[in-house]
């Protein structure tokens, strides 16, 4: 996975679009998705749990025993959009998971106590 170019302005860029109902460019969604998985993988350092934010990046992060081979047992997964949106508390871990824009599959798949990371949550 290759690294955003400007971490904090892609993400700001991205949520800038989508607070005004659009989608965002497709490389400033693709920038902050890696930001904020990247981002991700400083504050929760480890292999333990895989992220997939499909088509743009995947990690491993969390703790915890390594997964070496085939399917890992921690895995999330989500879409662009979503991943943006939970990962800066703009749509709550748990919404996600409830409405199924986010499937996490694991008993260390939480990721709650790291977010939010980058923008700051929106203000209500």
């Amino acid at each position: 996975m290759s690294p955003a170019h400007n971490k904090s302005e892609s993400v700001e860029q991205a949520l800038d679009a989508l607070d005004r109902g659009l989608e965002p460019e497709r490389s400033v969604l693709r920038d902050a998705v890696r930001a904020l998985l990247t981002e991700l993988s400083v504050r929760a350092p480890g292999r333990s749990v895989e992220v997939r934010v499909p088509p743009f990046g995947a990690i491993q992060c969390v703790a915890g025993p390594r997964h070496t081979r085939g399917t890992p047992p921690n895995v999330v997964e989500t879409d662009p959009v979503t991943w943006v949106l939970v990962a800066t508390q703009r749509v709550s871990w748990a919404d996600a998971l409830s409405d199924g824009r986010l499937r996490a599959s694991g008993i260390r798949t939480d990721l709650t106590e790291y977010l939010p990371l980058g923008a700051r949550p929106a203000e209500d």
